[in-house]
């Protein structure tokens, strides 16, 4: 058997980190057993469609490295991949469901439904539809339907059966028919709703294991139904956990940052992404924290994922991203702090990506800890005097600095620091003091990158006349 799973996302905003941790389980699996990963557009939902949303699926694929083997964008023997290029295929399918007496037409009005909903509500009744419908014969229907009546079309759900729903991780889970609904399969305007797409698709796309996250459970006995009343064979289904945040709520755009684009944005490296995403529910059997992707591939199987709601815990993806920006050679992280930093000329990143590798844990952070090089500095006199020094104990301190440096300039750090030294012992000023009032006369701030060392991204004048200026603070 060819392994083959799908991404389905549907373009009505940004990319969900919950839909990307799937994307990666799937694309992992479909390539530890040399299948093939499809990209499918669920579209039907044509209100809610969001202009852009589709390129931007495909470009946080691209940046994850999730290349699909087949798409709308990269073509394939089973498309057209994009769902509203599918209508026909759709309806054809449910005609035939008609037919066959496991599906029926449904003639009640959006106001009729309301009613029915808000009587059942008043009963602490689960709302469902009443059936009404489901008592019209098939020629009648066919009837009203050339009359110009508008209908959609409902699956008929067997009375009392226990429906059991198969799931990898989870076994075996049953359901009661009683309590499962008549579900629409085809709107009144012909576009299908979720469930009859996704299983009419994933059976003519060939597609073997279904992962979806655990919120698709409750449809699960729906669309087992559909296979059944197919007549076709059920793909594997693997529900996944729901990703929580450290308060064990579900990760929601109000706690916490559910957008791919935002991690992007914050520079995350695609690669710890991953390598994060991936212990959400696993585990490496070396218990390695630090792996590569490919190695993952290489490990990982799908029924070792855990059914229980991993945290997404933020700080530890932080920390991680700042092993990936450290494992980076200084030429590498040049180049990626480039968009992150518009401000520098780049021979000023150059300078200064190996004086905050091992600072940084999200390329953002790079700009607040480099502001000081195209902002000039502004700060209370009263900030200078760090640690005990007096404002005469740091005006002198700043006086002899600038005289070494009018002497020996910036561009030789250790010639520099040297020299500084030997001034510190012999003023016997504490060493520490001496360089935080230093630092916050040159950067205004009191963590930056090495100071020494960030004074070739200024220049001799600059340097010269940002010590001036804390002179004449202190005056």
């Amino acid at each position: 058997m060819v392994v083959r799973t799908r991404f389905a996302p549907s373009p009505t905003g940004f990319i969900h980190v919950g839909s990307v941790y799937a994307a990666m389980l799937d694309y992992a699996f479909a390539k530890k057993h040399q299948g093939q990963f499809v990209l499918r557009i669920e579209d039907t939902d044509q209100k809610r469609l969001v202009k852009g949303a589709e390129e931007r699926i495909y470009q946080g694929l691209e940046w994850l490295g999730l290349i699909p083997d087949e798409s709308p964008k990269h073509g394939g023997p089973y498309g057209p991949y994009r769902q509203s290029e599918r209508l026909e295929i759709y309806q054809k399918y449910a005609r035939e469901l008609v037919e066959k007496g496991h599906a029926y037409y449904c003639f009640c009005s959006p106001e009729r439904l309301e009613k029915i909903r808000q009587e059942q509500k008043k009963k602490n009744q689960v709302p469902m539809y009443d059936r009404c419908c489901r008592r019209i014969s098939l020629a009648e229907a066919q009837k009203r339907l050339a009359r110009g009546e508008r209908a959609v079309i409902r699956m008929k759900i067997p009375d009392n059966e226990k429906i059991v729903v198969p799931d990898l991780l989870r076994g075996e889970i049953v359901f009661d028919s009683r309590m499962i609904d008549d579900q629409v399969l085809i709107k009144s305007d012909g576009f299908p709703t979720y469930h009859l797409a996704v299983v009419v698709d994933d059976h003519l796309m060939k597609i073997t294991h279904v992962v979806r996250g655990e919120e698709w459970l409750p449809s699960a006995p729906k669309h087992v139904l559909l296979y059944r009343y197919f007549g076709w064979k059920m793909p594997v289904l693997i529900h996944t956990p729901t990703l929580r945040n450290p308060d064990k709520s579900k990760l929601s755009k109000r706690q916490g940052h559910t957008s791919l684009d935002w991690y992007r944005e914050q520079g995350f490296l695609p690669e710890a992404l991953l390598n994060f995403l991936a212990l959400l529910g696993w585990s490496h059997p070396e218990e390695k924290e630090i792996f590569s992707f490919d190695e993952f591939i290489k490990v990982f199987d799908l029924k070792d994922v855990s059914p229980i709601g991993p945290v997404f815990d933020l700080k530890k993806l932080e920390w991680m991203n700042g092993v990936y920006i450290r494992q980076k050679s200084d030429q590498e992280l040049i180049g990626l702090l480039k968009p992150f930093l518009p401000q520098m000329t780049p021979e000023q990143i150059s300078q200064a990506a190996p004086l905050i590798k091992e600072r940084i844990r999200k390329l953002i952070e790079a700009a607040d800890l480099l502001e000081f090089v195209w902002r000039r500095v502004d700060y209370d006199p009263e900030f200078l005097l760090q640690r005990g020094v007096t404002r005469e104990q740091a005006r002198e301190m700043l006086l002899k600095t600038k005289e070494i440096i009018e002497a020996v300039g910036v561009d030789n750090s250790e010639e520099l620091q040297q020299k500084l030294l030997e001034l510190i012992a012999r003023k016997q000023w504490n060493t520490g003091a001496f360089f935080m009032v230093f630092r916050i006369a040159i950067c205004g701030k009191k963590i930056t990158p090495p100071i020494i060392e960030s004074l070739p991204l200024l220049g001799h004048q600059e340097v010269l006349a940002r010590l001036s200026l804390a002179l004449e603070k202190l005056a």
